[in-house]
């Protein structure tokens, strides 16, 4: 009994782009992580560029392939590739200071790759405003700080009182600095144009 298989297409051409975005997407966080990675006193949490990457997987790559480009990229980190925040590595660093963000962050992505795609799988940037993206990127922000703020509590030991200001007060300038380079990087569409070329 013999079986055709030649004209069987397990993996389409669509699924097999955008698994190459997620792929380069996960890579583009990686290098936000080490690169864009600076320790701060007033936190056992590094400033990090990290939350730009999940802000642009979500918008870039839509809710679905969005948190899945993150969840490669923390999959990356957990078997050891250094591609946490300066340089970490391990399955351990997702229970350290840093795990409730790093956790936090496929959520972000698919939060705000359904507030500002919907449930549109097509991976076309929609025509939204900026009020709405900046809205799905504030939203991810309040998820991003609650997880990491519990973590700091669960595993830092710290009060409420004290993970509030070292996990969230003293990042929020910057993350709203953030919001507003995704803002712009979008609405130019320059960088969807780099990742689809790199993944092609």
């Amino acid at each position: 009994m013999s079986h055709e298989t030649d004209s069987v297409e397990l993996v389409g051409d669509d699924t097999t782009l955008r698994l190459a975005q997620a792929a380069v997407m996960a890579a583009l966080v990686s290098a936000f992580a080490v690169v864009g990675s600076i320790p701060i006193p007033l936190s056992p949490v590094p400033v990090s560029m990290q939350v730009l990457g999940v802000f642009l997987a979500g918008l870039l790559l839509g809710p679905w392939w969005g948190a899945g480009a993150i969840l490669l990229y923390l999959a990356a980190g957990a078997v050891g590739a250094p591609v946490f925040a300066g340089g970490g590595a391990g399955f351990g660093t997702l229970f350290g200071h840093t795990g409730g963000y790093l956790w936090s962050y496929p959520i972000a992505a698919l939060l705000i790759g359904l507030l500002v795609h919907g449930r549109d799988p097509s991976g076309t940037f929609p025509d939204v405003s900026v009020i709405r993206i900046a809205m799905a990127l504030g939203l991810a922000t309040v998820v991003i700080y609650a997880m990491g703020v519990s973590g700091l509590i669960l595993v830092g030991d710290l009060s409420a009182e004290k993970a509030v200001i070292q996990g969230a007060v003293v990042f929020a300038p910057g993350d709203a600095l953030k919001i507003a380079v995704a803002i712009a990087i979008v609405r130019l569409g320059e960088l969807q144009r780099v990742v689809a070329q790199s993944a092609r």
